[in-house]
């Protein structure tokens, strides 16, 4: 027997298709829009503008799709860290970052990453597989804070680009006036740089992007991101020149800095020229340690004075402040869990 399909995640043309095979007019897709992304709606009774017997109808096949999370942590900087069902028998978490007037969700895209990069808990662990847009979606309906988010990041476990067409289902949903009608300017889509899914993603949205750097030196790179290799970073800097970031957008380069690796004055005056007539603004990003890397995080003095020097070579530089490392919730740390018979999500939508 199949199991009943999620709601969450389909778009409007898909809404209207699950309307006309369940015999109700087009216009319920519009409905049924309302109630899973608007009024955040946790099961098919709760839609009561349909008819009695289009719910039953629609139940027969589908379910809202809601998961409700495992496990919640908060961190002592107030960082909530979450853990939802996944795939592959992976589970997936995702970050929930307070700051001020803001509330920022790290929403992830893979349990796992095929990317493999030396200083990644998530990639160290292997690729599970794909979450579907309802995956992703559920992470940004479920979580506590959901109704006060204000910014969601595509920066927790996974490549993005490796998983594009439900990312790209995602930012549709996050920004149509039928789904939660957000403005892109809130979304942030993190990538190491595969070019032609990168691409896709720049000619389809107008989200902020972020590219994952590490070094401005090739082989150096490659030891640090094997996909330096198949995507050199020079071909994604000249991909990315191609776009206006002065306006609508904005790119940003992420840093992060290990001790004696990649934070002497060699390598920001080469990330400098590198960088030279693009506009961004670089993200330098402490280490956070996981197990079996004997790589360790540049110091306070050091950071400050790489910042200054790619100030001063005109490229805009900050220091990322690190949250919820105690509850390993930070940059790079972010791994899930096995899922076994006792670690099964619970599913919201349990009236039907």
């Amino acid at each position: 027997m199949s199991h009943p399909a999620p709601l969450i995640g389909m778009n409007m043309t898909q809404l209207q298709e699950v309307a006309a095979a369940c015999g109700m007019p087009r216009y319920a897709a519009g409905q049924m829009a309302r109630w899973l992304y608007e009024k955040r709606a946790n099961s098919i009774d709760e839609m009561t503008d349909l008819s009695k017997t289009a719910r039953m109808n629609l139940a027969d096949k589908y379910t809202v799709g809601r998961m409700s999370p495992l496990e919640r942590m908060v961190s002592s900087d107030g960082t909530a860290k979450y853990l939802f069902e996944g795939a592959g028998g992976r589970d997936v978490e995702s970050v929930m970052i307070p700051d001020g007037d803001r509330a920022t969700l790290c929403v992830s895209s893979q349990a796992g990453c095929k990317m493999n990069c030396r200083f990644c808990m998530t990639g160290r662990q292997g690729f599970h597989g794909n979450l579907t847009p309802a995956g992703i979606i559920n992470q940004i309906l479920s979580v506590e804070e959901s109704r006060e988010l204000t910014n969601v990041v595509f920066m927790g476990m996974g490549e993005p680009m490796d998983n594009l067409d439900s990312v790209l289902r995602a930012i549709e949903i996050l920004t149509a006036p039928w789904g939660l009608a957000w403005s892109p300017k809130r979304i942030t889509v993190s990538s190491i740089g595969k070019i032609a899914e990168l691409q896709r993603l720049l000619d389809g949205t107008s989200v902020h992007i972020a590219i994952s750097v590490h070094s401005p030196f090739s082989e150096e790179r490659a030891g640090l991101m094997p996909v330096e290799r198949a995507y050199p970073l020079t071909k994604v800097l000249d991909l990315l020149r191609r776009y206006d970031w002065h306006h609508q957008r904005r790119l940003s380069i992420e840093y992060i800095m290990w001790h004696g690796v990649n934070d002497d004055s060699r390598h920001a005056d080469a990330l400098a020229r590198l960088l030279k007539g693009l506009e961004c603004r670089v993200n330098l990003i402490r280490f956070h340690s996981i197990p079996g890397v004997e790589l360790h995080t540049a110091d306070n003095r050091t950071m400050t004075a790489f910042r200054d020097r790619l100030n001063r070579s005109g490229i805009t530089a900050t220091i990322r402040a690190s949250r919820g490392e105690d509850i390993m919730a930070a940059c790079g740390m972010l791994a899930g869990k096995s899922t076994s018979a006792d670690t099964s999500a619970k599913q919201i939508d349990i009236a039907l």
